[in-house]
């Protein structure tokens, strides 16, 4: 007879497998020994050699229950226990396992762009997979499928695709060798996005591809949030993978307010775990936003700094020297907050100020970011500026107001810019204002984070900056573009017999330190969601207590049905901003002529 035993050595943990696995319809996977772990589906459970020679582990998802059958006395070929096995299932599960080829010790991994006709796509998602293909980042065996209601043959998508691809300045050897193979491996289904039958016609597809492989699935929603519900049932019933992992990127905007985003969670849900489930915000993927972390946690000098004792405010600023011009439709439904500060700015603010996690492990790094977020103060209507860019001409041109676009209304309140004050309530940074402001049309383009810190106490050089003790202010500012820099602002006195002090940059312009290119965001997050990396995705808590934070303002906001400040087209946004920075004793630091 064979024995049961405990087991503590089940994991849910994502890997690649490289095994020879036998599925069963009914959700029960056999993994014969000497395989790697494996994570599946909700509801699946494994048998694998972990602990034991020769001995198969039964292992839930969740890792909570499990058990180890010692082999039969007798009867220790592994062929026996396999056909034992294969003896319960039914005809099908027996056709489907006897469907696995020679190469089935090998993984594969297909990626459908969902919405591949899309701006997105075109402009993104295929040159980072590209670009990830040409560094040598994808697997051996991938496929890249586009899925879009648009009618296109394959040789149409590889044209469409070939024209916004791009290779490494510091690699562009075989360059369009390898783009040529890239684009072999492009393929493209039309069908519609609330299709069930289309998806289980691209599930066809793609099991031709996979060719009897192990196979891993990803799908890139590039898709208007209102029909994201529809793709992910069709896909998960459609066109999940039958012996590997599936998974799906959800791009923003997550939801309106707090129920919306609850609405869209809790549908998801019906159809994928939480772990299937990528929300992609891009600026986590900015190569000076991943580097927070190495900055702070590696750097001596750095640690001890940062908390209210030395730290008087740090600025989260986000400017774009341009308007929506024609592509309004989306921005109106959801204005400025909703669009950057609730998602880029706050999640900048939440890696900036977390608490040094347990581990770089995925959950550690998300838990210390939910602490930040459930520690902020509610935000206040009195904390807030909104504005919406005026028309406005300079010399012999004239720069189009927002509500001069002809997707937006001509009566539109939605904002274009705003400013707002928040404060963690918590040991490290009570009292210290964080100070975020985004917008449209500005003066210049930038996103960048500035810490601006206390006074020196007893400052024996104050006579020489006057009155300003602003001016003698260090500063560390993290460019996050363009021109991605890291610089400290120090007073030093300038060579000479005099005593004149200057404010001087320790610089690290990474375009002068580093010859290599930076990768695009999207590169980094697609390859993570590839691996199963998800530090840089957000949980669904950390999406509740973001909108939790942001929510009661915008009602307010669109239930008193107030009114923006209006700036003209290329300023430096509406004065309201300056004295919200005022009250807290505060000045923008990307205002002054030495920025």
């Amino acid at each position: 007879m064979a024995t049961l035993s405990s087991s503590p050595h089940c994991s849910s943990s994502p890997y690649y497998s490289n095994s020879s696995s036998i599925v069963f319809h009914h959700q029960q996977v056999v993994t014969l020994s000497s395989i790697r772990p494996q994570s599946f589906g909700p509801g699946r459970f494994s048998l694998r050699s972990k602990t034991k020679p020769n001995s198969i582990v039964v292992c839930m998802q969740d890792g909570a229950a499990a058990a180890t059958i010692s082999p039969i006395e007798n009867e220790t070929p592994l062929k026996k226990l396999t056909d034992g096995l294969l003896n319960i299932a039914s005809p099908e599960d027996r056709k489907e396992a006897a469907a696995f080829d020679i190469n089935r010790d090998k993984s594969s991994v297909s990626i459908t762009v969902v919405g591949a006709s899309g701006d997105l796509a075109k402009k993104k998602i295929f040159p980072a997979l590209f670009a990830l293909y040409y560094e040598g980042c994808l697997p051996e065996h991938f496929t890249v499928f586009g899925y879009a209601r648009s009618k296109m043959t394959d040789a149409e998508l590889r044209t469409m695709v070939s024209k916004t691809l791009t290779c490494r300045i510091d690699k562009r050897e075989n360059c369009g060798e390898k783009m040529e193979e890239f684009l072999n491996r492009c393929f493209y289904h039309c069908g519609q996005y609330d299709s069930q039958e289309h998806f289980g016609e691209l599930d066809k597809k793609l099991k031709e591809q996979e060719a009897g492989r192990v196979s891993n699935r990803l799908f890139y929603l590039s898709i208007p949030p209102n029909i994201f519900i529809d793709a992910v049932k069709c896909a998960s019933l459609s066109a999940s993978a039958a012996n590997g992992w599936t998974r799906v990127i959800v791009e923003k905007p997550f939801g309106r307010d707090s129920e919306s985003s609850a609405a869209l969670t809790k549908a998801l849900k019906q159809y994928l775990e939480e772990d299937q489930i990528f929300r992609i915000d891009h600026y986590l993927g900015k190569e000076l936003v991943e580097n927070l972390s190495i900055l702070r946690f590696s750097n001596l000098i750095f640690e001890p700094l940062w908390s209210r004792q030395y730290i008087r405010n740090v600025q989260l600023i986000f400017s774009e020297d341009f308007g929506t011009e024609g592509r309004g439709g989306y921005f109106d439904s959801y204005g400025i907050i909703r669009d950057i500060m609730q998602n880029h700015l706050l999640q900048i603010l939440a890696l900036f100020a977390m608490e040094t996690p347990v581990s770089l492990d995925a959950e550690d790094i998300r838990n210390e970011k939910v602490k930040v977020l459930r520690s902020m103060r509610p935000l206040k209507l009195d904390d807030v500026v909104i504005g919406q860019y005026k028309s406005h001409t300079k010399g012999v041109v004239t720069y189009p107001a927002y509500t001069d676009d002809k997707t937006v209304s001509k009566d539109s309140r939605t904002p274009t810019f705003a400013a707002a004050a928040l404060f963690i309530d918590n040991s490290r940074w009570d009292g210290v204002p964080f100070l975020m402001k985004a917008g449209k049309a500005l003066h210049n383009r930038r996103a960048e984070i500035r810490v601006q810190f206390r006074h020196v106490p007893g400052n024996l050089y104050n006579r020489t900056f006057g009155t300003d003790l602003d001016q003698a202010t260090n500063e560390l500012v993290i460019r996050v573009q363009p021109d991605e820099a890291i610089y400290l602002k120090i007073n030093n006195k300038v060579p000479g017999l005099g005593m004149r002090l200057d404010r001087s940059h320790l610089n690290l312009l990474y375009a002068a330190r580093y010859s290599k290119e930076i990768p695009d965001a999207y590169e980094r997050l697609l390859l993570d969601a590839i691996e199963g990396e998800r530090r840089l995705f957000i949980r669904s808590d950390e999406l509740d207590a973001a909108w939790s934070l942001f929510t009661p303002v915008l009602k307010e906001i669109e239930e008193r049905k107030i009114t923006p400040e209006y700036y003209p087209y290329g300023s430096r946004g509406p004065v309201g901003a300056h004295y919200l920075a005022a009250r807290y004793n505060v000045r923008w630091g990307d205002l002054g002529l030495e920025q």
